[in-house]
């Protein structure tokens, strides 16, 4: 891959985000998208399809990287890779797969975080114009497809039935994405601790749900959700109630 490539990418992003920031997204024509991000009409539709796409193109090349990176740590990569060196360096077929995958989400998360301006701009956007919001999802889709074929790919036969891989993945996406928006919402924070622990979390309910002895639990004092229905109009009294029933 090119660095010309990201780079265009990266500029038609920047350039999108500003225009629907400064101008609005239905206001702002692709003509307006293209000119801003130095290609042609014709270059911009074969690259992005339409305005929803580019805000999103930069997801396309760390898509690309995604799969790529996991394909390296399968079996058969593995293998070729190792043979002529020491096997083995530490590599559990059980638990490894749930690792990459991860360490994939972490790379797609620092992403985000370091392109901040960008990011906290996209966002912006997403909370105003409901087509921004599919197309978000569409993205998430498919990086959850990404994790989910890879671990049915590479995990052992045993272990790699389409419900768990699914669930897993599913689960990766969920967190990544949670944790991603607290640091959005506030992005004086920083994310990286929870979203760890978290990672840590999912790959430990794996292993005790195969039956695996899980890790040494972690000791450290840990901040809890608690999510209660109420009315609006409830009193701070009844409120308060409510939430030590639901810590129990």
């Amino acid at each position: 891959m090119t660095a010309v490539r990201p780079h265009t990418h990266a500029q038609a992003v920047d350039a999108a985000v500003d225009l629907f920031t400064r101008q609005g997204y239905e206001k702002t024509t692709v003509e307006e998208i293209a000119d801003a991000a130095q290609v042609s009409r014709a270059t911009f539709f074969r690259r992005y399809r339409s305005k929803e796409d580019v805000v999103f193109a930069d997801h396309e090349l760390l898509l690309e990287e995604v799969v790529v990176m996991l394909a390296a740590t399968r079996p058969e990569a593995r293998s070729s890779e190792e043979a002529g060196s020491d096997a083995g360096h530490g590599w559990d077929p059980d638990t490894g797969p749930y690792l990459e995958v991860c360490r994939a989400a972490r790379m797609v998360f620092d992403h985000h975080v370091g392109q901040r301006e960008t990011s906290l701009a996209r966002y912006a956007l997403l909370q105003q114009v409901p087509a921004l919001r599919d197309r978000e999802l569409v993205t998430t889709h498919r990086y959850e497809r990404a994790f989910t074929q890879y671990l049915r790919d590479t995990l052992p036969p045993d272990r790699s039935n389409t419900t768990a891989s699914i669930a897993f993945a599913a689960s990766v996406v969920a967190v990544h994405n949670a944790i991603l928006r607290r640091w959005l919402r506030n992005p004086s924070l920083d994310p990286r601790p929870d979203l760890e622990e978290a990672f840590s979390d999912l790959r430990r309910a794996v292993v005790v749900s195969k039956g695996g002895e899980a890790p040494e639990p972690d000791t450290r004092p840990r901040r809890r959700v608690v999510v209660t229905v109420l009315d609006g109009d409830t009193p701070p009294d009844e409120v308060a109630r409510a939430v030590r029933d639901a810590l129990g």
